[in-house]
């Protein structure tokens, strides 16, 4: 972002200080009211604002805040209410439960949700008067995810694992049971999945209820489909839409039998909400079909389109197509809406009328608010700095959560009338105000190829132009990702200025938000372009900011940038004093075996290891371990799956073996993210005390 002193062209008019909200405390971190400079314990004071939802008359916003509770080690989440026409934010719930998935009646009076109450998660409803109590809705065999409601507030849409063959939900429970008092634990696969991101495959399958207000049993609306709805593991409630009649749901599924594994074929699906056969909508497109939507008065179905099978991150483009459920196949010929425009969507809504919709996408070290007109696609930026995300519609106007690199996210509006962005909670305003931080400023050089990079310095918290700054070079993941202007709760470069380091941080070839060609530009050449991007990037920095110390650098990644850690440590040995490598690649032979999405190494790397060997060895690190030198962490989950906890033991044992000077943290209850509070601040505390140690 621009330094603090200045205001882009094209930022919304400044607003008067707002009133701070007054918010109960989380019991824990307890951070200094006193000025400080920030720290992990920072990150996990914040309320997280997340699941938007507004009413139908849209005069109160629900919203879902979580907060870190260090006691028991974990967040707690509870539902809160905004008032449209000002007023402050409320909680509507509080206790030990964590609700999510907050949904409107039709008359605005109440709010449906889901929680765990002394048991599986299930679905409750309260009332909007101070004082109402939650009351549980329903008491099914199974806990329910990703819960939606009806338009006229008569029947409820949830998803709940089942075993496909089960004719109810207590055949699943019951067969859970017996599961579990078997002495016989081993289980046997005949296909992939058999695990996927963080949890072991069992045969049961994501699957699409509905329940009738006031009954007991749901009807499985996707019965016999050997598919999950929604696709895991990073899908929800967005990839089911109920037409505004009520009569039909479209959903995205993947149906791919044994090929579930490398292939990225996602299609949509209709359903009568009554019940009935499916009918499949895209089966054409070989490529992922997702986050369908109808537009208000129901005879368009809008909805998000790749066109490259087997590749996860190619552009998401916004497809239109006339819905007729009277008619043989109820989907028209389908229309790309602003075929030029060189940016991949991320979240769409309509407006009232149907013929705009607002959408996000990362652009340019950014994630903006823009508009696209039907049918012309002609495209209009309507907020570009910061990252925005969890749009809503909100009548002519759009309510999303907005963060910056020095703020987390907050609700804010979009005002069509006044084209502007208006603040409308505060929840962090007090917690902000303490931390002493540094100043983000965004920065272009000549990277690989002649073209235009782009990154990022943050300065140390307390910065003084004066003096020389050791430098933490952060590296994303992805690689299709970007560490730009968003305030990130595991790789958050406040964290590293407040303990007194610079920060520089590069979206090399392959980065998200400058153009489709540019993200695909890395496959193949994962240690090619972006490494001189980063070298370039790097040197660019030290010589436009001087405050920058070119002898105390460490460099720092996870996922694609652990593995860029690791190259670095074979092709650019002698530039850092010391590197940390987070969940990295090690060994590409081994990563394609025993990975668990197989699409993704054979797109990037052009196919099977067993087919293009020299394709996946060509930047491999486990070939020019005799080159390592640099002192290195090494952190991992043993649940991450994604890149298994092998690759980062065979790092840690190639630099022993080197007599390299080296550290292995691994943590048995984590994933590919490190999400857990106690183990957050472990990770940043051994992280710092590594820096600090050769910087």
């Amino acid at each position: 972002m621009p330094p603090a002193t200045a205001s882009p062209p094209d930022a919304p008019p400044a607003s008067p200080a707002p009133k701070t909200t007054e918010v109960p405390a989380p019991p824990e971190p307890v951070v200094p009211s006193a000025p400080h400079p920030f720290t992990a314990r920072d990150l996990l004071a914040m309320h997280r604002i997340v699941e938007l939802d507004p009413s139908p008359d849209r005069t109160a916003l629900a919203f879902i805040v979580r907060t870190v509770d260090l006691a028991s080690d974990r967040f707690r989440s509870d539902l809160w209410l905004l008032p449209a026409m000002g007023g402050e934010p409320r909680p509507l719930t509080s206790g030990p439960a964590s609700e999510h998935n907050p949904t409107f009646a039709p008359d605005g009076r109440s709010v449906f949700f889901l929680a765990a109450d002394r048991g599986d998660v299930q679905i409750f409803q309260v009332g909007l008067d101070a004082g109402s109590s939650p009351v549980q809705i329903s008491q099914l065999p199974v806990p329910v995810s990703n819960l939606q409601l009806t338009p006229s507030g008569r029947t409820l849409l949830f998803t709940a694992e089942v075993f496909v063959d089960c004719p109810d939900l207590a055949c699943t429970k019951q067969r859970l049971r017996e599961r579990d008092e078997s002495p016989k634990t081993g289980v046997l696969h005949e296909q992939m999945f058999v695990r996927h991101w963080d949890r072991d495959e069992d045969g049961r399958r994501s699957h699409l209820f509905a329940l009738t207000l006031g009954a007991s049993t749901p009807t499985d609306l996707t019965f016999g489909l050997d598919a999950d709805v929604p696709p895991p593991p990073f899908s929800g409630r967005e990839e089911f839409t109920i037409s505004p009649n009520g009569e039909f749901v479209v959903f995205t599924a993947r149906e791919a039998g044994r090929g579930a594994a490398w292939s990225t074929n996602l299609d949509l699906f209709a359903v009568p909400l009554a019940g009935g056969p499916l009918r499949r909508l895209t089966g054409d497109n070989p490529a992922a079909d997702v986050h369908p939507r109808f537009s208000p008065d129901g005879r368009t179905l809008a909805w998000l389109a790749m066109a490259r099978p087997g590749y996860e991150s190619d552009q998401r483009a916004l497809h239109v197509a006339a819905w007729d459920a009277s008619a043989p196949d109820p989907l028209g010929p389908p229309q790309r809406i602003a075929a030029a425009w060189d940016r991949s969507i991320d979240e769409f809504v309509f407006d009232p009328g149907g013929q705009r919709v607002l959408a996000t996408a990362a652009n340019l070290g950014q994630h903006s608010l823009f508009e696209l007109t039907l049918p012309s696609g002609e495209v209009r930026e309507r907020m570009r700095d910061g990252t925005v995300s969890n749009l809503v519609s909100w009548g002519e106007d759009a309510v999303f959560l907005r963060q910056d690199l020095q703020h987390p996210a907050e609700v804010h509006q979009w005002s069509r009338a006044q084209d502007r962005v208006i603040a409308r909670t505060h929840l962090n305003d007090r917690t902000i105000a303490a931390a002493q931080m540094g100043a983000g400023e965004p920065f272009e050089f000549v990277g690989a190829k002649g073209d235009r990079v782009h990154g990022y310095v943050v300065t140390p918290a307390n910065f003084d132009p004066t003096q020389r700054y050791p430098v933490a070079f952060l590296i994303h993941g992805g690689p299709q990702g970007s560490f730009g202007n968003m305030f990130h709760y595991r790789w958050n470069p406040q964290t590293y200025a407040g303990a007194g380091y610079a920060v520089v941080m590069i979206d090399f070839h392959g980065s998200t938000g400058y153009g489709q060609a540019f993200m695909d530009s890395i496959r193949r050449d994962w240690g090619g372009k972006p490494l001189e991007d980063l070298k370039r990037g790097l040197a660019h920095a030290l010589q436009r900011y001087p405050w920058l110390d070119p002898d105390r650098i460490c460099a720092l990644g996870a996922s694609y940038g652990g593995f860029m850690v690791n190259w670095i440590e074979s092709e650019w040995p002698d530039r850092f004093r010391c590197l940390v490598n987070h969940d990295g690649v090690f060994d590409h032979r081994m990563m394609y075996f025993s990975t668990d999405e197989l699409w993704f190494p054979e797109w990037e790397q052009g196919g099977a290891y067993f087919d293009v060997p020299r394709n996946h060895e060509r930047h491999n690190p486990a070939d020019r371990v005799h080159r390592w030198s640099t002192p290195m962490l090494v952190i991992h989950g043993a649940l991450d799956y994604r890149v298994p906890l092998t690759q980062g033991l065979a790092t840690f044992a190639a630099l022993q073996r080197r007599g390299i000077p080296s550290q292995l943290l691994v943590f048995p209850n984590e994933n590919h993210w490190v999400l857990r509070p106690h183990n957050s601040l472990q990770w940043h505390e051994t992280v710092e005390a590594w820096l600090a140690r050769f910087l």
